[in-house]
């Protein structure tokens, strides 16, 4: 593949007018080639994998948080980087994942050609999945290079994005106790 991706990346430099022979290009597609693949890893990666049975038992059923979990991803109507911070909670039902996991899970589903509203559901439902939880919410913040760096050039635009999903979407409180754990 990355052969291909780097023919690509040769078509794409010189159709905008570009030497493929100046010195600073050289290495040029070769490199954005490898750096394509690296920021689309994730659709070389599974659930099953990421996780790898880092689920453990445990009699709690109070709220877990990890929050500002930083992330990267490319927008799929521009192939522009949006980059933010993620927050995940949920309630345990009589299982816990590894902490580390949770950022696994944003990389794998953040490293795809995405828009911010479908990472959201993707990351609340796969640790919806992986845990059994009695509900979890997932906030995701975003500033997105396609708003600011084309179209309406607005730098200081952010987008914020939640999906709650069993009690966090049934109770009130639940999603309001989350809110206040991550100061919002």
């Amino acid at each position: 593949m990355s052969d291909k991706l780097t023919g690509h990346y040769q078509e794409i430099i010189s159709i905008l007018g570009e030497d493929l022979s100046r010195d600073g290009l050289l290495d040029t597609p070769k490199r954005a080639a490898k750096a394509m693949q690296f920021l689309t890893d994730g659709y070389q990666k599974t659930l099953e994998e990421v996780v790898n049975g880092a689920i453990f038992e445990a009699d709690t059923d109070e709220m877990v948080v990890v929050q500002d979990i930083e992330y990267y991803s490319l927008c799929e109507h521009h192939m522009l980087p949006f980059i933010g911070r993620c927050h995940i909670a949920y309630l345990p039902n009589g299982r816990v994942l590894g902490l580390s996991k949770f950022a696994r899970i944003v990389d794998m589903f953040a490293r795809r050609l995405q828009i911010q509203e479908g990472l959201t559901k993707q990351i609340a439902e796969a640790v919806l999945e992986v845990t059994g939880a009695k509900g979890v919410g997932v906030i995701l913040e975003g500033k997105h290079m396609c708003m600011m760096m084309r179209g309406v050039q607005k730098q200081n635009s952010s987008m914020v994005t939640s999906v709650m999903l069993g009690n966090f979407r049934s109770s009130q409180a639940t999603r309001d106790e989350f809110l206040r754990l991550i100061g919002k």
